[in-house]
């Protein structure tokens, strides 16, 4: 199917349907770069601008409805505006936003944390995934004695810890190392030609940003016997999946990392980045016996913890995490069946899903073929045509808000666009 003539028309009508969007972002590039100060979130010829969000919900600028199925990238897990996590968040502001000192609040949110997931002993709070991820770097590293770590090719650690693609600028010069997710032998290989320079393993248990591509039986596994045989740390990447389970994929699947780094939903919808892990490892973090340094003045911002503590505790119970994810899987076959003719398929796990422009199975980013765009583009603004809101590059993550008639919506719509263009 050459899917520029429909795709081209499908443009056309988002253009006309959405000027205030587009007039926006041109006021907006007067004083940022392109109208934008979030890389992820732009997309040609223009992206939508949001006015407000309830429960499942979006609103646009051009007075348009849209059903959340992006969810903040899977940060937005409660949705918008969830009671619990707003009445905790104004209780918060009442009784004042920077404390400049230790709270009760930041031993509570850490509390509930470590009883949630089993490979940790104890945790230090960042700002984001990103800060978690360098802040583990650094512990192993420091830990080890040693300097060079491996991830994998397709690997997003945050936005200065990107691997998929050619080297970008952003990257921090840590010594990386590059394996192949899904390739024991190449991660064996590194090993062999940096033998004890490793200091730690950093990989997704599975790939997020490259298109929620899940790990093979055993790969995981060899990785934890890997990593013990070489006196390397494996450290888990759960900012996206630790939503996956009760206790995160490590729990599902049964390996304990070393350290874990974790985000997104866990500050109930406030910016929020975790590392947790062994206590020995934890414990360089001491300050009352002169360990590594770890600054940040909103680590422990009253906001992100009264949120995350309200999340955990009243809303995403293990209970309510075994449910969500299983609604996932679900659809995420119904999706399949319905595109089982076209050259399509959705990937992931439980709650986050991805789609793809292939048939075929898929164990690595290169499994993607790059020149089909057009078709998954085209499914993009289909949706949108449809009230139902996701990303570009096909990524699907559910909230706890949706219903099955929103779910239901979804199967719908992928119905109505594979009769539409399955046969061309």
């Amino acid at each position: 199917m050459s899917g520029t003539p429909e795709l081209q028309r499908c443009i056309e009508r988002y253009t006309q349907a959405n000027p205030n969007s587009a007039r926006q972002l041109e006021n907006a590039a007067r004083v940022l770069p392109g109208g934008n100060t979030r890389s992820v979130l732009f997309y040609e010829p223009f992206p939508l601008v949001m006015s407000g969000g309830n429960g499942c919900f979006l609103d646009d600028l051009d007075g348009h409805r849209y059903v959340d199925f992006l969810a903040e990238y899977t940060a937005a897990l409660y949705g918008h505006s969830h009671p619990a996590i707003t009445h905790a968040l104004t209780t918060a502001m009442a009784n004042g936003l920077n404390l400049s000192a230790h709270t009760e609040l930041e031993a509570r949110l850490a509390t509930l944390i470590v009883e949630r997931f089993s490979c940790i002993e104890q945790v230090r709070f960042t700002n984001s995934g990103t800060e978690a991820n360098l802040l583990a770097l650094a512990a192993a590293k420091a830990y080890s004695g040693r300097s060079r770590i491996i991830a994998f090719n397709g690997g997003y650690h945050g936005g200065v810890l990107s691997f998929h693609g050619p080297t970008t600028a952003m990257n921090v010069p840590h010594q990386v190392v590059l394996a192949d997710y899904n390739d024991l032998h190449s991660v064996e290989r590194v090993f062999q030609e940096h033998r004890g320079e490793v200091a730690a393993i950093l990989v997704e248990p599975m790939l997020g940003a490259s298109g929620c591509i899940c790990a093979e039986s055993g790969f995981l596994e060899g990785l934890r016997a890997m990593s013990q045989a070489h006196g390397a740390l494996l450290i888990f990447d759960e900012v996206m999946t630790s939503r996956l389970g009760p206790g995160g994929l490590q729990e599902k699947l049964g390996i304990h990392p070393d350290l874990i780094t974790l985000g997104k939903y866990l500050g109930g919808g406030m910016p929020c980045g975790v590392l947790g892990g062994r206590k020995d490892i934890m414990a360089q973090f001491d300050p009352r016996h002169g360990g590594l340094s770890h600054a940040g003045t909103f680590n422990n911002n009253v906001l992100t913890m009264a949120a995350g503590i309200a999340g955990l505790e009243q809303v995403y119970t293990r209970e309510a995490a075994l449910h969500l994810n299983a609604r996932g899987d679900r659809l995420r076959g119904q999706l399949n069946e319905v595109l089982a003719k076209m050259p399509m398929q959705f990937t992931g796990q439980g709650s986050v899903m991805n789609l793809h422009p292939t048939a075929l199975p898929i164990r690595s980013p290169w499994d993607i073929p790059p020149d089909r765009n057009n078709l998954r583009d085209l499914f993009f603004f289909h949706l949108l045509e449809c009230g139902i809101y996701s990303a570009r590059r096909g990524l699907f993550a559910l909230s706890l808000p949706l219903t099955e008639r929103e779910l239901t919506r979804l199967v719908v719509a992928t119905q109505a666009f594979a009769e539409r263009y399955g046969g061309r």
